[in-house]
């Protein structure tokens, strides 16, 4: 009978083949031989220790006590000695017992050394096979952790450098941020000082034109004032005119209308700064407008002490232009304006 047997952690990986066994019948006939040997020298040797039995003797002692023969005549009575004590006696010895001859069993019967040999062969092959065994699935264990410690130590290095990429690009991210910011920053701070500069510019063009402006204004306004004169010395030199020219050109101002003057430029007047002062400072200005309320110029005549408030009101001054005109629809060319700090409140 014969048997194949793949053993996977053979060299090469080449199937283990066990060995064919040998026939049985030589095996048995020698086991008979054997025995029957054994059981001749067994019988052999009994009949050689088979003698006959020891002879016994033994003496039987009878215990009853035998009839005496008939007395003989009785002498006269003489006086008889005390009797002697007379010695027991002994009980007989028991009885020996011949214990029969001991008869040797037979040993058990050896199994050839051949069988013996094959047999323990087997078992250390079975033994060796079934090592093999336990070592090749520990060797396939232990491939199993390795791969998977593999696994695991790429996964670990997959998610290590997903979170160094991710890390770098939102450090990228920060500095791209971080210089669109500063490039926002300089931007907006070139926009600023472009529109400083084209301000400061306006600011100076609008001052020099204002400059120029007030000139000829006040060059106007002189012109005017010279007009103004002659015609008046040309009614004083006039029969029956006297005072006539002075009444004429006193100023007759009208409360509501400095009222409506006022509230305009109030509303058109923010000033920033804290009202909290001691007193209530006042800034007098003197408006130049054309007869459609325009106005002209705006001289300052008193400050407030407060430079801040001083520029407010001017700017309020500026910003009502043109003025509201009176009822009748005329306007006063030369008007004096004046407010309190407090009174913008």
């Amino acid at each position: 009978m014969s048997a194949t047997k793949h053993n996977s952690s053979g060299i090469g990986g080449s199937p283990y083949e066990v060995p064919r066994e040998p026939n049985r019948w030589p095996s048995i006939g020698l086991a008979v031989g054997v025995h029957a040997l054994l059981l001749a020298f067994l019988v052999v040797g009994i009949s050689w220790q088979n003698h006959e039995p020891v002879a016994v003797e033994a003496e039987v002692w009878d215990m009853k006590v035998q009839s005496a023969a008939p007395p003989a005549p009785t002498p006269p009575p003489q006086a008889e000695p005390e009797p002697e004590p007379q010695p027991e006696t002994p009980p007989p010895p028991p009885p020996r017992v011949v214990e029969p001859p001991k008869v040797e069993q037979p040993a058990p019967p050896k199994q050839p050394d051949i069988a013996l040999e094959r047999e323990k062969k087997r078992k250390q092959e079975l033994k060796r096979q079934q090592q093999e065994e336990e070592e090749r699935a520990e060797r396939e264990h232990e491939r199993e952790l390795a791969k998977q410690q593999k696994r695991e130590d790429e996964k670990k290095a997959k998610a290590q450098a997903q979170a160094e990429k991710k890390a770098r690009e939102e450090a990228e991210k920060k500095e791209l941020a971080k210089q669109e910011e500063a490039e926002k920053k300089k931007a907006e701070k070139e926009k600023a000082d472009k529109l400083a500069k084209e301000k400061a510019a306006k600011e100076k063009a609008d001052k020099l034109a204002k400059e120029k402006a007030e000139k000829a204004e006040n060059a106007k306004l002189a012109k005017l004032h010279d007009e103004e004169v002659k015609r008046m010395m040309a009614g004083a030199g006039t029969p029956g005119s006297t005072g006539s020219a002075e009444k004429s050109t006193a100023p007759r101002i009208d409360k509501g209308y400095i009222a409506s003057i006022a509230s305009k430029i109030k509303s058109n007047t923010t000033y920033p700064g804290s009202t909290d002062v001691p007193g209530n400072p006042e800034v007098e200005f003197k408006v130049e407008q054309l007869p459609t309320g325009e106005i002209i110029s705006v001289r300052k005549t008193k400050s407030s002490g407060i430079p801040a408030f001083d520029d407010a009101v001017e700017r309020g001054i500026n910003k009502s232009s043109p003025l509201p005109k009176k009822k009748d629809g005329t306007v006063e060319r030369s008007l004096p304006v004046s407010f309190k700090l407090k009174d913008l409140n």
